[in-house]
C-alpha cells in the first residue's frame, strides 16, 4: 500500500501593490521571508498579532544583521574572521577553557586587557577579530588597526596638527585591537605612542594586543626603557593571556613534491 504524501499548502504570491508598499515603508527585505511566513501562520493558526510580532522580529534581525555589517566594516574587521569560521584544529594548543571565557565578553564589562600571543599563522588575529564581531553584535564601537599602521597614522596626525583627536578617537573606541605589535622595533614617536595608548586607556576600556613576541621581549624593541617599562607593566596586570601554539595553517594544506618524481619528469 502506497502511503499518501500530503501537498505543502501553497506560497502566498506577494502582489506588486503590496511590494510596493512595503519598499515605501523601507521594508523591502520583507517581501523576502513573508510568504514564508503566511504559510507558517497557516500551519499555526497564528493569530494577526502573532503574525504581525513574527514579521517585524524578522525585519528588526534583518536590519541588526545589516547594521552589524556595516559597523564591522568600518571597524576594519575581516568579515571572513568570525568565531564560526576558526579552523579549530587539533594540533592547536590554547587555553579553551580561557578562550570561551573570553567569547562572553566579560573582560570587556571589566575595562581589562587580552593579550593574544604566539607564532607566525596560528590564527591570533582571526581569534581576534573573531571578538571584535562579537563586541560589534553588543553594539560596542570597535578598532581594529594593525600596528604599523596604527603608529603611521598617528605621525601623520602629528603633522597636521590633528594628534589630539587621533588619541581622542583612540581612547574613546569601546574595544581597541592592536594586531602585530611589536613585529618590528619602535622608534622614540611610536614608544610614545604606544605608552599614550596604554595609560589613557588602562583599566578604563578594553584594547586586544596581538603579537608574535611576549612583553618581555618587548622592551629591547623600544627606544625608552622607561617609558616602555611603564607602559608594559600596566598593561600586563591583570590582563588575560591567550597563547597560541601550533603549526602555521598557511602549512597546513601545503603540497609536498618528491624530488625523485620532479627528476623523472626532468629526464
Amino acid at each position: 500500500m502506497t502511503t499518501m504524501t500530503r501537498p505543502s499548502p501553497p506560497v502566498d504570491p506577494i502582489g506588486v501593490d503590496l511590494t510596493r508598499t512595503l519598499r515605501a515603508l523601507k521594508l523591502g527585505g520583507m517581501a523576502d521571508t513573508l510568504p514564508e511566513r503566511l504559510v507558517l501562520a497557516r500551519q499555526q493558526h497564528l493569530g494577526h498579532a502573532a503574525f504581525l510580532e513574527l514579521v517585524l522580529s524578522d525585519e528588526v534581525t534583518r536590519r541588526e544583521g545589516r547594521s552589524a555589517t556595516l559597523r564591522a566594516a568600518k571597524a576594519g574587521l575581516d568579515p571572513t574572521m568570525r568565531l564560526d569560521t576558526f579552523d579549530d584544529q587539533p594540533d592547536l594548543s590554547y587555553d579553551r577553557q580561557l578562550w570561551s571565557d573570553l567569547t562572553t565578553l566579560r573582560f570587556a564589562e571589566a575595562g581589562t586587557g587580552v593579550l593574544i600571543l604566539g607564532p607566525v599563522g596560528v590564527g591570533k588575529t582571526h581569534l581576534a577579530t573573531a571578538l571584535g564581531h562579537i563586541a560589534i553584535r553588543r553594539r560596542m564601537t570597535v578598532g581594529f588597526h594593525r600596528a604599523d599602521k596604527l603608529f603611521t597614522r598617528l605621525r601623520a596626525a602629528r603633522l597636521d596638527n590633528t594628534l589630539d583627536a587621533e588619541v581622542r578617537r583612540l581612547t574613546s573606541i569601546d574595544l581597541l585591537i592592536v594586531d602585530d605589535f611589536a613585529l618590528r622595533a619602535l622608534d622614540a614617536t611610536q614608544t610614545n605612542d604606544f605608552y599614550e595608548i596604554v595609560v589613557e586607556r588602562h583599566r578604563r576600556v578594553p584594547t586586544i594586543w596581538v603579537s608574535n613576541r611576549e612583553p618581555a621581549e618587548w622592551l629591547g624593541l623600544t627606544t625608552d626603557a622607561l617609558l616602555a617599562q611603564s607602559a608594559i607593566d600596566r598593561l600586563t596586570s591583570g590582563a588575560h593571556t591567550l597563547v597560541v601554539e601550533g603549526p602555521s595553517y598557511r602549512q597546513r594544506g601545503r603540497v609536498t613534491v618528491d624530488p625523485r618524481n620532479e627528476n623523472r619528469h626532468a629526464r
